[in-house]
Formats: structure tokens, sequence, C-alpha cells
């Protein structure tokens, strides 16, 4: 940590209180638990009310990857990536779609696992297998990314040896955060999901507060832009075209369908106190990418303009040079940088132990306990939950360590969204067309699947950056799978 720069001892003392005081929350919350069950471990027994529901929702969709990846998207695309705000707001018009009929059945069947809603709806065992896999493999890919930012976040501040430091913020930041993770449960992660929370929307205003002061508003720094001598950079803040504009419309479509069905997130809807805590944090989250995304992508076009020269993964960790350099100019913005590391630190952890968490109960509840251990107990299961969270975070930990350089964090995040969104017609269109068959759902998720990794690792020329026509590939897997689940549904109710 010496090779840190610009944080003195008070800094780093200020930032280790804080990563301590999330421990002390995961203890609290071991000591607050009711009972050693899954539903108490996971879901605290559905109690969150509206101030903490609303800030863990917050906490869990906005993440390191807003912080670094969305600038270091921004940084390398331009203002093409106000898309960001739009598809972050799609995610919380798709919860509308299915979140208040799915939490209802949820209080009356006592779900903890999406796969319960499935197990309920289709009765079929393939198909709980498979979407539970897809789950949990999506989870990785996404605990991987905030793993790998954690590491950029302290990458970025290094001076002689950065290497190590992302080593050592990628191992220090995880064994902290599933430490009190495993403690509390739920509701340690609830609790230090609305501390982080309340310092990430902080810690937002503070960086917009931040860049305005040192660079002026970004009207200029777009100015700037557009007066550089290199075409490239030029680009990026030109009007989009054609291609351009169907990307747009296709992260919208994605995001805003796969995020929706984020399993952690789903599992918060199962935790509210009711419908009401629901439905107000809902409305509340519709209104946040204009106070955090657009803020992200504004630091990117700052960065655009003031701190060139920045190429492939190397481009993630531009906010973090920009707070470096912010730093040395006043003794109160040294402090506001402080905090805002303290907030960018939170956005990581706070999503992390979420996935986190969500995947150990589909290991225990939907993997262990039906397919390996039928008769296992209460304890029994969420003993198994623990044991594989510290499993999986040890071998992501040697996988973020791998690919340190050899991935983006977007990249990352396509992939998963393009699996993730084959089970759209399993949750939304299955939990209100009752004429939707098990069969024929199974069906259209693998043809969707092998579809969507075709498009995205198959030779074909017409695929540019990962996407057909501007539109992803798990779009396209999408039309499939819609196209053969009522399809076939339909054959299969005319038949009888």
């Amino acid at each position: 940590m010496n090779d840190l720069l610009p944080f003195g001892a008070g800094a780093w003392l200020f930032i280790g209180v804080y990563l301590g005081s999330l421990i002390l929350v995961g203890w609290i919350g071991y000591r607050a638990r009711r009972e050693n069950t899954l539903a108490d471990f996971y879901l605290a027994g559905s109690s969150f009310g509206f101030v903490v529901l609303f800030l863990t929702l917050y906490a869990t969709q906005y993440s390191g990857n807003t912080f670094f990846g969305y600038t270091g998207k921004t940084y390398r695309i331009g203002y093409a990536w106000v898309m960001a705000v739009h598809f972050m707001t799609a995610i919380i018009v798709c919860y509308l779609i299915f979140a208040p009929k799915l939490y209802r059945l949820s209080r009356h069947l006592h779900f903890i696992t999406p796969t319960d809603f499935l197990a309920h709806r289709y009765g079929s065992s393939a198909l709980n297998l498979l979407a539970t896999m897809i789950m949990v493999v999506v989870l990785a890919n996404f605990l991987l990314a905030q793993l790998m930012a954690m590491g950029r976040a302290m990458q970025g501040l290094a001076v002689n040896d950065p290497v190590q430091a992302y080593n050592y913020g990628v191992i220090l930041l995880t064994t902290i955060m599933v430490i009190y993770g495993t403690l509390g449960g739920i509701r340690a992660v609830a609790w230090t999901d609305a501390i982080q929370g309340a310092v990430l929307m902080t810690g937002f205003l503070i960086l917009l507060f931040i860049l305005h002061r040192m660079y002026g508003p970004v009207s200029e720094a777009t100015q700037v832009i557009h007066t550089s001598a290199d075409a490239l950079t030029r680009a990026k803040v030109a009007p989009p075209d054609a291609n351009r504009l169907r990307e747009w419309l296709s992260y919208v479509l994605l995001v805003g369908l796969a995020g929706s069905l984020y399993p952690q997130a789903i599992q918060r809807v199962f935790a509210a106190r009711n419908a009401r805590v629901l439905r107000h944090s809902l409305a509340l989250m519709a209104f946040i990418p204009l106070t955090t995304t657009l803020i992200a992508v504004f630091a990117g076009i700052y960065a655009i303009a003031y701190f060139p020269g920045l190429q492939g993964a190397a481009s993630d960790q531009i906010l973090t040079r920009m707070l470096a350099e912010v730093q040395l100019h006043s003794l109160p913005g040294y402090w506001l940088v402080v905090v805002l590391f303290a907030a960018a630190l939170s956005a990581m952890m706070s999503t992390a132990d979420s996935a986190l968490l969500s995947i150990s109960s589909m290991l225990s509840k939907d993997i262990y306990g039906v397919f390996i251990h039928r008769r296992a107990g209460q304890a029994v299961l969420t003993r198994v939950g623990k044991l594989s969270s510290w499993v999986l975070v040890i071998f992501l930990v040697w996988l973020a360590i791998y690919l340190r350089d050899k991935a983006s964090l977007i990249q990352l995040l396509d992939r998963k969204f393009d699996l993730m969104i084959q089970l759209v017609p399993a949750f939304m269109l299955g939990i209100h067309w009752q004429g939707l068959k098990p069969g024929p759902v199974l069906t259209g998720i693998v043809a969707g699947i092998i579809v969507a990794l075709l498009l995205a690792y198959g030779d074909i020329t017409a695929v540019v950056d990962g996407k057909l026509y501007g539109f992803h590939p798990g779009l396209y897997g999408l039309l499939v799978n819609l196209a053969l689940a009522c399809g076939l549904s339909l054959r299969a109710t005319h038949q009888t």
C-alpha cells in the first residue's frame, strides 16, 4: 500500500476504519439472526422497509462498473454512452412487468430464490437446473467484473508497482466482503448496502462538484474535444450514425430486460416488507440514473478532453488517474477525493456482496438441496451456502488477477446479458400467460443460448465489436427463444 499516492496515512486510516466497520456490521447482523434458516439468512424474514430496500437496490444496481466501467466506456466512444442513462432507466420499467405479481406470489408461497418461482410455475427439474446454472454463471461473471474493478481502483492510484496494487486491492477488499457477507447474510449485506448507498450517492455529487471546479462546465470539455486535431477524438462528440443508434436501442432492450432479472434484485423483491414499500422503492429508483449514470458519462467526457492517450483496458483506470490529479491541487480536494474513493469502493463491494450471496443461495438450495442431498436441513443448507461463497471467491480472485490486462469491464458485462436475457420468457411471459408450457420454454432457452453464443464467438463477418448490425447477439437469441416458446406452447394447447 505504500506505493499508492497521493493518499497519506490519514486517508488510509479513514478508509481502513470504514472497511473495518463493514465487518462490524456483519457481526451485528450475525447477532441479529432469528433462526438458522435459509429464509432468515437470505431474506431476513422479508422485513425490509422503504429506506433499507431503496438503498440496497440502489447500491446493488450501481456498482464499480458504473464508476470505472462507464467512465472508461465513455472515454472510448464519447457521448454515445449516454445510452447508459436510458438502459438503467429501462431496468426499472422492466421490473414493473413482473415484480409486483412475483412479490405477491413470493409472500404466499415463501420463495427464497428465483428458481422457486420457476419450480412452482413449470414443475420441470431440467428447466430449473438450466435456469439456475445460467443465473450462477451470469452472476459469477458479474462478480468477477466487480473484483476486477476493485483492483483497477487501486491500480489507477499506484506509482511504483501498479500490478501489486491491483492484486492487493482484489484480495483485501474481497476478503472483507466475504467475511461480513457470510457472517450476517442478507441483513449484513443490506445494512452495509444502506451505508454504501448513502456514501455512493454523496460520492457522485462530490465527483460532479470536483470535475466542475477543476475543469469548468462540461460544455467547455466538449468544445476541447470538438477542436482536437485527432479525427477519432472529434468523432466522440459527433452525432451518432445509424449503426450507433441501433446499438443504442440494443443496449436499452438488452440491459433493461436482462438487468431486471438479476437474481439478487429479485431476492430483494422477495425481502420487501409489503407491496407498498416495493412500489415506492422502484418509483424512486426510476430517477437515479440522472444523478448517477449521467455523472459517470460526464466524467468520461472530461477525461477525453484533458487525459488523452489511454487505450483498451487501461481506459477503465481513467477515473482514478483524474482523482490523483485533483488531489494535488488543494487540501479540500484531497479529502473530497478520499471520500469519493471510499464511495467507489462502496459501489464495488455492495454490488459484489449481493451477487455472491445470491449465488450461494442458489448453489445451496437449488443445486445441493435438490440434486445432491434432498433431505438436508435448513442449517446444513445455510452452511453449504456459506462454504460455497468462500470456494467461489477464491477461484474468482485468482481469475481476476489472471485477467488483469486481458478484458475490459464492459466486455465482461456484455456476455452475461446475452445469457440472462434468455430467461425473459420464463419469468416475464410465464408469470402472466398460463398457456406457456415448460417444454417449449426449455427448448427456447437452449436455442436462444446457442444462437447468442454462435453470433458472439463464431467467425461471422457481419459481426462487428460483438454485435450484428448494431444489435447484441442475445437479442437475436431472444427472438428465436420467444418464437419457439410461444409457437410450441400454442401448438401443444391446440393439440390438447
